[in-house]
């Protein structure tokens, strides 16, 4: 059973004319927290953003400094949980990069 689909990443020249969000190509998978979001990198718009996994509403995103092909990871140091994302680019004709981004989770 299918709950809801969403398009992943969008063209902003396309979105400012007013078309809806097209989505675009992806490289990279999800991860679903025990809290119930979805982190995903992936989309050629450079972004990585959180989804609530009971809706497909989408909750929080923010620019990478390269694109984040990649599967994120979660991880938790005295009692704090952490999502990191490479940030490698190079796909898609983005440009290239070189580093990690860690977020503190709530």
């Amino acid at each position: 059973e299918i709950l809801w689909r969403v398009p992943l990443g969008e063209f902003k020249e396309l979105t400012e004319k007013g078309i809806p969000k097209t989505g675009t190509e992806n490289y990279g998978g999800p991860i679903v927290t025990a809290g119930g979001l979805i982190f995903i990198g992936a989309s050629q718009d450079e972004y990585i953003r959180a989804f609530n996994k009971k809706n497909g509403k989408e909750v929080w995103k923010f620019k990478l400094p390269a694109g984040g092909y990649a599967t994120p990871a979660t991880f938790e140091i005295n009692g704090q949980q952490y999502l990191v994302i490479a940030c490698g680019g190079g796909k898609m004709g983005t440009p290239s990069g070189d580093s990690y981004i860690a977020f503190t989770l709530p």
